[in-house]
């Protein structure tokens, strides 16, 4: 069975690597912060020294980071993978970064030989714990499908989305959608409360209409309690906004929406509630309408 190797372990990523370890691949991980590989060498991973290192051991090595940032200092940053990458392994980046970066880290790895495969996830914390994700797959598909029950043990499905590139781009509609969502969410409960609504009698409506969607449940809990433990943080949410308003003026796409929302949602950042989950936007619209929260 191929070794794996994967690179960071934060929300996402620490619940990942533990569902490929419990499928039994052996597994080798990194993280800047040392202390957050414990729990997986507890299950039985090794624990790398550096990303180099970490390659070095590695068939597949997936990258699960923050940004383009992160992932140009974990390839080509001092002990960087890229020297131990190879036509022998293959590079799975799984973190949310633009169509653009995506293209250009491809062309940046061709020299190397090492194969490579665009794979960014939709869902969050639950899901990544669930293996219930569902990975948006580019690159060459026959390399996809070779990682099949690798993706399998992460996800309930993957869906392949064309060329390396194309993973991304599904990514960052998909993120468009899910910040719409929760924004409107959000919106139709500040308008709600201002206009004298129980917030518990507009969940219910949103729950047995048509509307009803395992996010809103999910979500609305949070709202109900005031309290936003980061499932997906909502500075993530506003660094993906920034990548999709950047990647609609590229394209010529019209979204009006998505310009307006990340004024709101980097807002929220700005307020200091960037590490709390991205449903609480509903505290700057709070904020913006006046009332102190919860209410």
């Amino acid at each position: 069975m191929e070794k794996i190797g994967f690179i960071g372990l934060g929300i996402m990523g620490a619940a990942m690597a533990a569902n490929i370890r419990r499928a039994g691949y052996p597994l080798v991980v990194y993280n800047r912060t040392p202390d957050k590989a414990g729990p997986l060498v507890a299950l039985g991973a090794d624990a790398a020294s550096s990303p180099r290192s970490l390659a070095r051991e590695a068939d597949i090595v997936i990258l699960m980071l923050t940004g383009p940032e992160a992932i140009d200092e974990v390839l080509w940053g001092l002990e960087g993978a890229s020297p131990s990458l190879d036509a022998s392994k293959i590079l799975v980046n799984m973190s949310s970064v633009s169509p653009r970066y995506t293209r250009v880290l491809a062309q940046k790895l061709a020299p190397l030989g090492v194969g490579f495969i665009d794979a960014p996830v939709s869902g969050t914390k639950k899901p990544a714990e669930d293996a219930t994700l569902i990975i948006l797959a580019g690159g060459v598909r026959e390399q996809v499908d070779r990682l099949a029950p690798l993706f399998a043990a992460m996800s309930q499905k993957v869906v392949y989305c064309g060329p390396a590139g194309q993973g991304s781009m599904m990514k960052m509609a998909v993120n468009l959608l899910l910040a719409v969502m929760m924004e409107g969410l959000a919106e139709m409960v500040t308008l709600g409360l201002a206009g004298g609504l129980e917030l518990d009698a507009m969940l219910e409506v949103v729950a047995t209409g048509a509307m009803h969607s395992a996010m809103y449940q999910i979500k609305g809990e949070m709202l109900r309690a005031g309290d936003y433990p980061p499932n997906f943080p909502l500075k993530h949410m506003t660094k993906d906004l920034k990548f999709i308003v950047d990647t609609a003026f590229e394209t010529g796409a019209a979204t009006p929406a998505a310009h307006t929302l990340l004024q709101v949602y980097r807002q929220g950042v700005g307020q200091g509630w960037g590490d709390l989950d991205f449903s609480s936007v509903r505290q700057v619209l709070a904020q913006m309408t006046g009332t102190s929260w919860p209410r």
